[in-house]
């Protein structure tokens, strides 16, 4: 079977053409079509098909319905699966999905040829205006705007590429035939006006200029934009215009530069000749982008230095890379047995790159084809530290020229060696001198000279390894008046005791564990509890108040014990306040506490350790959609952290988000299942705002997996209802109603009516979210049946605010006033002030669609003090842009321009998203004067955030 939705419809089974009649039959197919292979919703399709107001029963039109499709089709082709419907053919056999990824495809296609091959085949499947004949309000409305956006920029990018292979002879009549056709589409008229240039017809360009300055003012009453002036003004004589045009241009994450290097080690002495050779991989061929990535692998044993020397050189040569620097430890020898996989690794270059959570596609392959996208042309130094073999580290390697890899690992990885052309360098022992130097850089040159037969038992003791002799300097440095004899004494007795509890025979460190073991039974037994203790933490480093619930003692005590540990070298302290092990002290501690202690104190201090951070994050989480569940009590011992303002809780919350995400994974490990589905839910909404999205995906798995192992259906519903949100955030939205049908079917088990409202209200969020506000309306209004019957005036005022946003959306103002102003009642008399700045949002809106825009200015300046107060980023900002747009519509364009310039300073500390959805609101209003400004490139910090529905829901 063939669906041909890029024009008028179009069907064939076994060849033969198949015409449907006009009406429902067209619709229901078209819908089942863009799902191809996915199970479609009853819902979705009734509100597709009837536009949101099917007749009789919903159930049964439908099912009427498909036997119908099925007569005409055939009945195997339409199947019944988890529910609802699914067209069983292949996806490419459906035009529009083969669209769309020919277009992905383009995007992460390595080389212009490839790129030019893809978007031709695609834009060649473009018959006319999608769905033609087909009717539906839903498809008219979300399906093809979004195809023809895909479709206008796949064209311009095709458009440049053609520019930049001086293929100009055609494009002018093309461009002047798209411009008519999409009049105020400013960037088809700026590759018109770079073609007409280019083809020495600069006086023809100036004309169109005028044509489309005259368009915009008269329609829009806006001037062109900043490509457009560029342009102008170099074809007046004045500065040249950029090369580059439209989606050739860097997108703000393209102009990203990252420097994630970590800092160089102070006084780094000898690996002369490493140096050396590791300076021959350079030369101007790299600089110039004609060389290979260049790779080079650093190589040896357990605490020989190889993060040091690629650390160091890394420093060294950085200005050679003006595009940036990459940094991530691979982790390959953690204690764990969990190498961080390239998956998670090219997430966090994503994410280092500013590129929004949405846009990151779901596949690993298509993850690694745009980060190679986003290297492609530059000169980027990537450091990938402690890999564990050679498949870890492929998937991350650029596939341009100009990039240059740095590669530690324990391993030799000769795979990259001999498939990949990378230049290995194996790292030794220091030599006699270079161990000399060390000590005297960090004991002082006299006292080495003062004993030079102890300093030479130390350096023999150490093994020549760079990590113990560090480890014993900084006990010399500690007690500086104790003799380096007595240093040598004790690595004397640690090995003849047999304290070396690490000790293998083909390890080359074997003489660094009786370093450490010499350090530790040096250690009070308060302290030498602690390091033990450390080793069953799982994140990747730790604060003073999380070490002391680990350990069940007060914070006061635990901060000298880390300092303790600190001056021994046997934690570092990275950042002020964070301290962290390095893989072998780890593996040290752990083993220890495994040898030391008990089984019953490990699971005492696991326990603890689960409890600090679950009622820690419990007490700034936010819990939008009733799943609040607060935990039972905390053991004797735990210390939670003290957050006392909503910008404490933030900063707490992002500083430990990867301790949070380990804590949860070694709590599902562990057993600790009650923890794992806890510990999810009050970071669900934080990594809503922040992101990276797939990471909430994660967690919530393993939230629902715990559920599951708990027998707790309740735990199962409200993992099911953050899954449906998670999925919902990255476009998965047949999956977000799977859940949300699960954790409906659940919640009406137990009888349950809080649930199944919140459920609803959660399906009134996805629906909005993909464009379809009638189905929103409804399920909205049955999340407010149900709230009611329950007697749950929170969510019952919640919906209320939905119900009345959803009908101003639909045109029934009058009712949205009514209900908002029901709602904003309800909402005071909660004291609900994240729902009060939402609902004096929306009732600005509505004031807004009504042309009321004095009365909009009054309800958006409410909805911004009240986030401010509350310190909701997202909403101020979206206020800010809709306040703007009311002072645009009131006649006044300096406050409009100012207070968009204040949403703006907003969005430089959020994510790039939330310039998208602001974008998207101020073009709905026609306020395309604010575009330039929200264009510009931002210099915000990059983390993930993204609000709710519209940018004010507080979920």
């Amino acid at each position: 079977m063939a669906v041909g939705l890029l024009g008028p419809l179009l069907v064939s089974v076994d060849g033969q053409p198949v015409e449907l009649p006009a009406g429902r039959l067209r619709a229901l197919l078209a819908v089942l079509a863009l799902s191809t292979g996915q199970a479609v919703s009853v819902d979705r399709l009734a509100a597709a098909v009837w536009d949101g107001e099917p007749p009789g029963d919903l159930r049964a039109n439908v099912q009427t319905n498909v036997k119908r499709l099925r007569r005409s089709l055939g009945g195997e082709l339409i199947v019944t699966r988890g529910g609802g419907y699914v067209l069983d053919v292949e996806p490419d056999r459906v035009d529009a999905l083969r669209f769309v990824r020919l277009l992905d495809e383009a995007t992460t296609a390595p080389d212009p040829a490839t790129q030019r091959d893809r978007l031709v085949a695609a834009l060649a499947l473009w018959r006319g205006i999608p769905f033609d004949g087909v009717r539906s309000e839903w498809l008219e409305h979300t399906q093809v705007p979004r195809l023809q956006e895909r479709y206008l920029a796949g064209l311009e990018r095709r458009v440049d590429l053609d520019l930049a292979d001086g293929r100009h002879a055609d494009l002018a009549a093309e461009l002047e035939e798209l411009t008519a056709r999409f009049p105020l589409r400013e960037s088809l008229w700026a590759r018109l006006l770079r073609v007409l240039e280019r083809s020495g017809r600069p006086a023809e360009a100036l004309a169109r200029y005028e044509v489309i300055r005259v368009r915009l003012a008269e329609e829009l009453g806006a001037d062109p934009g900043p490509e457009l002036r560029q342009i102008h003004t170099h074809l007046l004589g004045g500065a040249g215009a950029p090369e580059q045009t439209g989606s050739q241009r860097p997108a703000p994450t393209d102009r990203v530069v990252p420097r994630q290097l970590p800092a160089a080690v102070d006084g780094f002495v000898g690996r002369d000749p490493e140096l050396k050779a590791l300076d021959g991989l350079l030369g101007t061929q790299i600089e110039q982008g004609r060389r290979p990535v260049v790779i080079a692998v650093i190589t040896g044993s357990a605490g020989i230095g190889k993060t040091t020397l690629g650390v160091h050189w890394a420093h060294r040569i950085a200005d050679r890379f003006p595009d940036g620097q990459l940094y991530g430890n691979l982790r390959g020898f953690d204690p764990s047995g969990q190498p961080v996989e390239p998956t998670e690794a090219i997430q966090g270059f994503l994410d280092a790159l500013q590129v929004p959570p949405q846009r990151i596609p779901v596949s690993a392959d298509a993850q690694a084809g745009l980060y190679r996208s986003l290297l492609a042309g530059k000169r980027m130094l990537v450091l990938l530290d402690n890999a564990r073999d050679a498949d870890q580290v492929r998937p991350l390697l650029p596939g341009a020229t100009g990039c240059l890899v740095v590669v530690t690992s324990r391993n030799p990885l000769s795979g990259l060696v001999t498939a990949n052309g990378a230049h290995s360098l194996t790292l030794d022992l220091l030599t006699d001198d270079e161990a000399r130097l060390l000590l005297a850089h960090r004991l002082g040159p006299d006292r080495i000279s003062l004993e030079p037969d102890a300093a030479n038992e130390i350096i023999s003791r150490c093994a020549h390894l760079p990590l113990a002799l560090a480890i014993v300097a900084a006990r010399g440095v500690t007690h500086p008046g104790h003799p380096l004899a007595t240093l040598a004494g004790q690595l004397r007795d640690a090995e003849l005791h047999g304290l070396d509890l690490l000790t293998t025979e083909e390890d080359t460190t074997t003489d660094v564990r009786a370093v450490f073991s010499s350090s530790y039974c040096t250690l009070s037994a308060p302290t030498a509890r602690l390091f033990r203790l450390l080793g069953l933490h799982p994140g990747p480093d730790v604060t003073a108040d999380a070490a002391a619930s680990l350990a069940g003692i007060p914070v006061a005590q635990a901060r000298p014990l880390l300092a303790d540990l600190a001056r021994a070298h046997l934690v570092t302290e990275p950042t002020a306040g964070r301290y962290a092990f390095h893989d072998l002290l780890r593996a040290y501690a752990s083993e220890l506490a495994h040898t030391v202690d008990t089984g019953a104190d490990r699971r005492k201090a696991t326990h603890r350790m689960l409890d600090h951070y679950l009622h820690s994050a419990h007490s700034v989480a936010l819990y939008p959609f009733g799943d609040a569940v607060t935990p039972a009590a905390a053991v004797a011992g735990v210390s939670p952290e003290t957050l006392t303002t909503p910008d404490e809780g933030s900063a707490w919350l992002a500083a430990e988000q990867s301790v949070l995400l380990a804590a949860v994974a070694h709590a599902a490990d562990a057993g600790f299942h009650r923890h794992t589905c806890q510990l999810a839910g009050a970071l669900c909404s934080f990594l809503h705002q922040r992101g990276p999205w797939h990471d909430r995906i994660a967690t919530q798995q393993l939230a629902l997996d715990a559920a599951h192992r708990l027998g707790d259906p309740a735990e199962q519903a409200r993992a099911h209802r953050r899954l449906a949100m998670a999925d919902a955030d990255l476009g998965r939205y047949d999956d977000a109603q799977l859940d949300l049908d699960r954790a409906l079917d659940l919640s009406a088990e137990l009888g349950d009516l809080v649930g199944q409202a919140w459920t609803h209200y959660l399906r009134n969020l996805v629906a909005f979210l993909q464009g379809r506000t009638a189905e929103a309306l409804d399920a909205a209004k049955q999340a407010l049946r149900l709230f009611r019957a329950a007697g749950d005036r929170v969510g019952h005022a919640a919906a209320l605010t939905d119900v009345g946003w959803h009908h101003g959306g639909l045109g029934d103002h009058e009712q949205a006033l009514t209900s908002l102003r029901q709602a904003l009642t309800l909402h005071q008399e909660l004291d609900n002030r994240p729902y009060q700045a939402h609902t004096w949002s929306c009732l600005g809106d509505t004031h807004q669609q009504l042309g009321e825009p004095s009365r909009a200015i009054v309800c958006y300046q409410r909805a911004l003090e009240l986030f401010r107060a509350l310190d909701g980023r997202h909403g101020e900002a979206s206020t800010l842009a809709q306040l703007g747009a009311s002072y645009h519509a009131a006649g006044d364009p300096d406050a409009a321009h100012a207070v968009w310039q204040q949403a703006r300073d907003v969005l430089d500390d959020l994510d790039e998203s939330a310039a998208d959805q602001i974008l998207a609101q101020l073009r709905h209003n026609g306020q395309s004067a604010a575009e330039a400004l929200f264009r510009q490139p931002r210099r915000g910090n990059g983390g993930v955030k993204r609000p709710g529905a519209g940018g004010k829901s507080q979920g």
